[in-house]
């Protein structure tokens, strides 16, 4: 096996596969530092519908909160940020759902949940901002878009590899870790960028809605504050609080100068 893996190893093909995994999982940032724009990059129609489909079923198998008063706050925050984020066909929808977890989620299309456990840790509109933003940053940005190309091309990656080793004792192995090791290097990794770019963005939208951007750091500080348990960053979709406040506070600056 290690003759035959060697010989496959030299081959150029083998040595060009990783690169082509690893530009096929990058995407050009939704925010260019150099002009200081933000790429509005609309999902499409079938991948919106799919959205809109996937909100309905949450919707039907997860109680929707009655709370008259937490509603009134995201829908208010909600209105806040919409006129701000110039996004064509957006069909925004906010909804609420009664669940201790402290989380938020966006799809395709402008459909944004909000769990009340969330609402204990953002108390004031600044933080709620903050997560709804946030949440609105990847749906302009198109982040789920980005994230099917990225499972394709790293699933195709390790099929790839299976297929070259095929020759060799234990191919078919090789290329299932192959795949499972792609995807912890690039599909992770990549989806912890995102996470920070929809941080940086969401910043300028509170800016530009006139919050003050420095509430996404309190809210961080409160939710790293709150976390029972620590998942090591590496295996992570999300990075952790304090590599999140790190990168805010070093963005800072620039979300201030847009704010209104």
């Amino acid at each position: 096996m290690k003759t035959a893996l060697k010989k496959v190893l030299k081959s150029k093909g083998v040595t060009l596969l990783l690169p082509i995994v690893v530009i096929g999982c990058a995407a050009p940032a939704a925010y260019n530092a150099n002009t200081g724009q933000v790429a509005i990059r609309p999902a499409s129609s079938g991948l919106i519908q799919q959205g809109a489909a996937a909100f309905e079923k949450y919707k039907k198998t997860k109680p929707i909160s009655r709370d008259a008063n937490a509603r009134a706050k995201v829908n208010r925050v909600a209105n806040r940020l919409k006129p701000v984020v110039n996004l064509p066909g957006a069909r925004w929808e906010f909804e609420v759902f009664e669940d201790s977890s402290a989380n938020a989620f966006a799809l395709p299309g402008g459909k944004v949940g909000v769990n009340t456990g969330l609402l204990k840790i953002a108390q004031t509109d600044g933080q709620l901002a903050a997560v709804v933003a946030h949440e609105m940053a990847h749906v302009t940005s198109n982040h789920a878009q980005s994230r099917i190309q990225r499972n394709q091309t790293v699933a195709l990656g390790g099929a790839i590899l299976g297929a070259v080793l095929s020759g060799a004792e234990n191919g078919q192995q090789l290329g299932q870790l192959a795949q499972k090791g792609g995807e912890i290097a690039f599909g992770l990794t990549f989806s912890r960028a995102q996470e920070l770019e929809a941080d940086r963005i969401g910043t300028l939208f509170m800016a530009r809605a006139g919050y003050d951007p420095a509430e996404a750091i309190t809210l961080w500080q409160k939710m790293g504050a709150s976390q029972q348990s620590r998942t090591p960053e590496l295996l992570s979709t999300h990075p952790v609080s304090s590599t999140r406040i790190q990168k805010l506070r070093e963005f800072m600056p620039t979300a201030q100068a847009q704010r209104r």
